[in-house]
């Protein structure tokens, strides 16, 4: 019985640390709207007029524009900043489904610009902390640990699927040029933002405008024998090379262009015609053939491709039809008349007769 109670104490203390991610990997990138991003963070630019500019301010411009981005914007901003009593600020759950509904059905275009806009001044770095108004979707009296919230997480089937993507997409990986899974800033990006409107809630911990740290709403105090496994799960946020070259490469609008890992295609090259093809005896220069032609034919006929998918063979077979007469294996030109006397025999019969007359 002991044992058994035992078994069943280290099974339920014992979970993964990691789980397997539900969701299908994600293997597009987000180059064009990373390329959109740097146009808007002024990358290549000015750099004094870049400097100047408020880019998450630019972000929330552009929100403004398309009605989707604007109308779900303005659903979770009302109810997020909705006073309920004195001592009860807003509806945390009503607030965290408006977030989510922000974030899964505006597309990425407007909202990681929301997001992960760069910023050079401390008032750009406010706006980009308030944008999901974390004095209700994030911040609480007092800061949970961090595995108490995990679990918390994991009792939900959707949160806990949201933190293990999170972890499969933007662990670091020092096997890597970018510090994250595959090279994939697109894979972690998604992840992070998939977590907005969970008790996993992340966000940046302060307004500085250079220095990234984003984290869940916890800490590690009173963690016990269990303070070592609670700082690494706090260090994926906080101290996470991957997420943070993502978020300032989406910002900078300087996505990695990494070659895929497959196997390697070497271009086919056109065959190399060696020796001039031989031509009939009675074909002379002066037919309408040319060598290109010639030279095509040989090259199509050396690699057997079939007279439907090549245009070039459709002009040999052609030409070739056109100048060969039925039934026989001589060529001639064309309009050239069968009855026509060649060179050589008109000499043989000038010759007899010059004989005959000298006799």
């Amino acid at each position: 019985m002991i044992l058994a109670n035992a078994f069943c104490l280290f099974f339920f203390l014992g979970e993964e640390f990691y789980e397997a991610s539900p969701y299908e990997p994600v293997t597009s990138r987000l180059s064009d709207i990373f390329r959109l991003a740097s146009i808007f963070s002024g990358t290549g630019a000015d750099p004094v007029v870049s400097a100047k500019s408020n880019h998450c301010l630019d972000a929330a411009k552009a929100c403004n524009l398309n009605d989707n981005c604007k109308k779900l914007r303005s659903s979770y901003i009302s109810i997020c900043n909705r006073e309920i009593s004195p001592t009860e600020r807003c509806n945390r759950r009503k607030c965290h489904k408006a977030l989510r509904q922000f974030f899964d059905r505006v597309p990425s275009e407007f909202t990681y610009r929301m997001l992960f806009c760069s910023c050079q001044d401390l008032a750009c770095a406010e706006r980009r902390r308030q944008t999901i108004l974390p004095s209700c979707s994030y911040e609480d009296k007092e800061k949970p640990n961090c595995l108490d919230l995990r679990g918390v997480c994991r009792t939900d089937h959707l949160c806990r699927s949201r933190l293990a993507d999170f972890h499969a997409n933007c662990r670091a990986s020092y096997h890597t040029v970018t510090s994250c899974p595959a090279d994939n800033y697109q894979a972690c990006l998604g992840s992070y933002a998939g977590m907005i409107g969970f008790d996993m809630t992340p966000n940046y911990v302060d307004s500085s405008p250079t220095g990234i740290v984003v984290s869940p709403w916890c800490n590690c105090r009173g963690s016990g024998n269990m303070e070592e496994e609670c700082e690494k799960f706090l260090r994926d946020f906080t101290e996470n090379p991957c997420l943070r070259n993502a978020i300032q490469a989406f910002g900078n609008g300087t996505d990695v262009n990494v070659s895929p890992k497959g196997p390697s295609f070497q271009a086919t090259q056109a065959p190399r015609v060696e020796k001039t093809p031989s031509l009939p005896d009675d074909l002379s220069d002066s037919t309408g053939l040319g060598t290109s032609v010639i030279t095509t034919c040989t090259s199509v006929q050396e690699q057997g491709l079939k007279a439907n998918n090549s245009k070039e063979l459709s002009m040999c077979f052609t030409e070739l039809t056109t100048n060969i007469i039925p039934g026989s294996n001589k060529v001639i030109k064309p309009n050239s008349g069968p009855s026509r006397a060649r060179p050589s025999a008109a000499l043989t019969m000038l010759s007899v007769l010059l004989l005959k007359l000298a006799l």
